[in-house]
């Protein structure tokens, strides 16, 4: 199975390409549900986050109040390295999962896991190749302001927070730039499509020739 790492930058329309995919045959693991559910109420990630940060990351109904959580490790990046040093080993232990059931489903298939974070976290080496969503930083920012309804001083720190994405961009082995309609971008998931298909045959029958 030809294992894809898919991410963007945020309001890049990676969740657009992620649908695209699915519709062509892809297996879709989509970490940031994942991740809800490493730290659903009575999860032992959720016990570990209020061991760390402490009550006040609870909500009235005892989930987690993910809106508190953001304000404490958003500038804060010892803070956010500690909730990532909870949250993702949970998220790979069940992406490991996901990607060996599906491989036992069909050995010879395509499966797209979408990680936000992939270059940051520096996840990319797990996967066969990787796939960027592209849109120039304007188009983020103007895209985000559409979507989450902020000023354009709230859309350029939330673009600060991340990764550049013309860093992303250079490590990345293919790219679909959605800056344009979504037709053309629809055109692109198709080529890519293909390229994957490709690679998958390769990778399938390495996969044959190794000792097990």
């Amino acid at each position: 199975m030809l294992k894809v790492g898919l991410t963007g930058g945020i309001a890049s329309g990676k969740s657009t390409v992620a649908a695209m995919l699915r519709e062509l045959g892809a297996h879709l693991v989509d970490t940031d549900q994942l991740a809800r559910r490493a730290v659903a109420p009575g999860s032992a990630g959720l016990a570990w986050i209020v061991k760390a940060f402490g009550p006040g990351v609870l909500g009235p109904d005892h989930g987690l109040d993910r809106a508190r959580l953001r304000e404490l490790v958003f500038n804060d990046p010892a803070q956010r390295q500690r909730l990532n040093q909870i949250v993702h080993p949970l998220v790979m232990d069940m992406v490991n999962e996901a990607l060996a059931r599906l491989e036992r489903s069909e050995p010879a298939g395509v499966a797209v896991v979408d990680v936000p974070l992939l270059f940051e976290v520096g996840w990319q080496a797990r996967f066969d190749c990787t796939v960027l969503v592209y849109a120039p930083p304007a188009v983020q920012q103007a895209r985000l302001r559409v979507r989450d309804g902020v000023d354009a001083p709230a859309a350029r720190a939330a673009l600060a927070a991340q990764m550049p994405i013309a860093d992303k961009r250079a490590q990345a082995d293919f790219l679909v730039d959605n800056s344009g309609s979504l037709d053309e971008t629809r055109k692109q998931v198709e080529g890519l499509w293909a390229r994957l298909k490709g690679l998958t045959s390769s990778v399938t029958s390495r996969n044959k020739s190794e000792p097990s």
